[in-house]
């Protein structure tokens, strides 16, 4: 790489006619899947009252989560298999489906089937968008084109709320399903169309072998049974769901280190001595740590602080904010830089688990949203590089499988993490809770409990960034602390 290539990257160089229409393709597949996923925060109590279903309403996340970690596991390997025309196209199908069987939902069941296939759709979109970042763009731009992926994903957290809000105040909660549906129409015949002729837009390397249904229904299993430990926790069944659903993943993870070419996700995926391994372990495990403020924040600050729904929400809504707000800051930095950066990045994550320790029960709650930008500016900052870096790292041929792993992973931390946060949080009492003592307590120990997985996360981002590559090739050599 030449001495102006290392040089800051400026907007100009993708905001052209030459890059713009791609970096506008991946982002509308990112915002479909990152505001659908938000969407029925506002859109469920008019949707209950109509169609009733009250005790199923938790499955409509778990359902899509579900369905967005399976599409994302195979999406690095359809991307090997078809290039990103066929699956994309496929993915936003899909998505506009399931919005469609739920804009039409007489019952609280039908709209769960809807939302699977919303959860597949939307997974494969954004798993592929890792992957399209990695081929359509070169390696100059890819922490540009990753900052404004961020920035879109900051914007949805707000937006997509706000869209179902709009649709019931002044029409019908289906019309918000409706609406989602028409853009992934849209987006369908946009890729079909804008990607053919695209040869670039075609992995190198080909994979065979029949569909991988066995490794996706394990996969599917593991994350089921771990999603339900989290949602009704008992002494009794939740941690036998937890046993079982880390059983079928380990068994999945096993299967698919043995399939070669055919392979879903890179092996290792849990690993400190593989680079990419280790880069996608501090992608789980951070991932693990940082889900309780977004799951347990608004109750606890309503319940210790006597603030408002709403006002909790904007609090916690600051991570995300930090997030958009660092992604874009650092987005043109050069190549060179990027194991300081995701270094910085990770530590302030991490430093901002302590402060949730003391500012959640203590206050201000000005203090808890300096912390929750903190947290989310943590993520933000080393997001945007690490795909630069996995990619750089992986070997020859792994690009597509290595990029989509990283949203995967990313997913299947968060439905971990919020099991062994629900288990921690039952265990500590919070259900019983009585009075701002107790409750503070609670707090104080989840938060406390989130602490061990962020210092795993910070272990493996050490390794991840500490390993030298050899200059102008993706393959690595030992840094001297290595073994």
């Amino acid at each position: 790489m030449s001495k102006a290539d290392e040089g800051l990257v400026r907007w100009g160089e993708i905001l052209n006619a030459k890059y713009a229409l791609p970096l506008a393709l991946v982002c509308l597949g990112v915002w479909l899947h990152a505001a659908d996923e938000l969407l029925l925060a506002t859109m469920m109590p008019a949707m209950v009252g109509e169609i009733g279903g009250a005790e199923l309403v938790s499955w409509n996340l778990a359902l899509y989560e579900i369905g967005s970690i399976a599409a994302g596991a195979a999406s690095g390997l359809m991307a090997t298999r078809f290039g990103l025309r066929l699956p994309m196209a496929a993915a936003a199908a899909l998505f506009g489906v399931g919005c469609s069987i739920s804009a039409l939902a007489p019952s609280m069941q039908v709209v769960l089937a809807g939302r699977l296939f919303q959860g597949v759709g939307g997974g494969g979109l954004t798993a592929l968008a890792f992957v399209a970042v990695g081929l359509l763009f070169p390696r100059r731009l890819l922490a540009r084109a990753m900052g404004a992926l961020s920035a879109l994903w900051g914007v949805s957290a707000f937006l997509g709320p706000l869209v179902g809000g709009l649709f019931v105040e002044y029409g019908t909660w289906r019309g918000g399903f409706w609406f989602f549906a028409a853009q992934a129409l849209a987006l369908c015949l946009w890729i079909l169309f804008s990607f053919r002729g695209r040869e670039q837009a075609r992995p190198t390397e080909a994979a065979g072998g029949a569909f991988p249904a066995l490794r996706l229904a394990l996969l599917s299993a593991g994350v089921l049974a771990i999603a339900f430990a989290g949602i009704n926790v008992s002494p009794g069944r939740t941690p036998l769901l937890v046993v079982a659903g880390l059983l079928c993943l380990a068994v999945f993870l096993a299967i698919d280190a043995r399939r070669g070419a055919n392979r879903l996700l890179p092996h290792p995926v849990i690993s400190f001595r593989d680079p990419v391994g280790a880069g996608l372990t501090m992608v789980f495990f951070l991932s693990s740590a940082t889900i309780a403020v977004v799951i347990y924040g608004p109750l606890l600050l309503t319940a210790l602080h006597g603030i408002s729904a709403l006002t909790a929400g904007y609090v916690v809504a600051c991570s995300s904010i930090g997030w958009t707000i660092t992604a874009i800051a650092v987005s043109g930095m050069p190549e060179r830089h990027d194991p300081l950066i995701i270094g910085c990045g990770v530590t302030m994550l991490v430093a901002s688990i302590p402060g949730f320790v003391w500012s959640v029960p203590a206050g201000p709650v000005w203090l808890v949203a300096v912390f929750a930008f903190m947290e989310g500016g943590g993520f933000g900052l080393a997001w945007t590089f690490i795909l630069r870096r996995m990619t750089t790292l992986a070997a020859d041929g792994e690009n597509a499988r290595v990029s989509g792993a990283i949203p995967t992973v990313q997913r299947i931390g968060y439905a971990v993490g919020a099991a062994y946060i629900g288990i921690v949080t039952n265990a500590a009492g919070f259900a019983e809770a009585r009075g701002a003592a107790e409750t503070a307590h609670v707090a104080r120990v989840l938060f406390l409990s989130c602490l061990p997985l962020a210092l795993v996360g910070l272990a493996a981002a050490v390794r991840f960034i500490t390993v030298r590559t050899k200059a102008g090739t993706g393959a690595t050599e030992p840094s001297p602390a290595d073994p």
